[in-house]
């Protein structure tokens, strides 16, 4: 009776045993633990030159931690900046730039930072149902177009020299003009809608803020438009010759529109 009791005791010690060398055996190894810091960087560009920047990422925090305070470790932020953008991360890249540049704030890549931090938000697009809507930029929200402006006028302020400049000052004169297009198109809705003060104000902040840009055409006879409807006919006049001053033959006296269609303030 004893030698049976002590084969099951036996026996479980062994069942027990196994258990614990199948449960170590499923611990992910961790692969960079015997890995130098150059061997870790190596992989990660490996993982983003095939365009894993999922499996990039985690790489570039490994990398991070074992070259903390080094030039290695830096480069390591931004290229995992990066990785999460192209990953459709964009609110953890620009944090991750933030950071960096927080805590490099002297750092020669810093004007990489800036233009990268700018591209992403000048980037940001509208999503699923934008092929859809076929939604203009200048139709959404301009605030990822802000920040962006704001991240290029810095790089361009304080690097004029740098490589990322010229690309930058193109982003922000596009910018300009997508912001001034977005007042406009406020304004039209607004128009449309019957809210003539409301348009009016909207096109002249168009016209104020935004010089030299395509829509200022636009808002200059919205402005126009909007007085002639509330029956302010001085104001009206007034609108009109600064329109056909500034844009002599404009299409939007004679037609409503730029194009063949018909006028945009043409409800019927």
């Amino acid at each position: 009776m004893l030698r049976v009791k002590l084969s099951v005791v036996y026996a479980l010690v062994l069942m027990t045993a196994a258990l614990g060398l199948t449960a170590c055996s499923s611990t992910p190894v961790d692969k960079t633990a015997t890995m130098s810091p150059n061997a870790i960087y190596a992989d990660a560009k490996d993982a983003v030159d095939a365009g894993q920047y999922d499996k990039a990422i985690p790489l570039y925090e490994k990398l991070e931690a074992r070259a903390a305070g080094t030039p290695l470790a830096q480069q390591a932020q931004l290229d995992k900046a990066y990785a999460q953008y192209r990953t459709q991360e964009p609110a953890q890249a620009i944090s991750t730039l933030d950071r960096f540049m927080k805590l490099h704030p002297a750092s020669p890549a810093l004007d990489y930072a800036l233009y990268l931090k700018g591209t992403i938000n000048f980037n940001d697009d509208l999503g699923m149902f934008s092929a859809i809507s076929r939604q203009d930029l200048s139709e959404r929200d301009q605030k990822a177009s802000k920040e962006a402006f704001e991240s290029f006028k810095e790089l361009v302020t304080r690097f004029p020299d740098s490589r990322y400049a010229p690309d930058a000052r193109q982003r922000m004169n596009y910018i300009v003009g997508s912001l001034a297009q977005y007042e406009v198109h406020v304004a039209r809705y607004y128009y449309k809608r019957g809210a003539y003060l409301a348009a009016i104000n909207r096109a002249q902040t168009a016209v104020a803020d935004y010089r030299n840009v395509p829509a200022s055409e636009e808002a200059l006879f919205i402005i126009y438009k909007s007085y002639d409807a509330l029956g302010m006919g001085s104001l009206r006049d007034d609108a009109k010759r600064v329109l056909e001053n500034n844009y002599p033959g404009s299409e939007f006296l004679t037609k409503g529109a730029r194009s063949t269609n018909d006028p945009w303030w043409k409800l019927w």
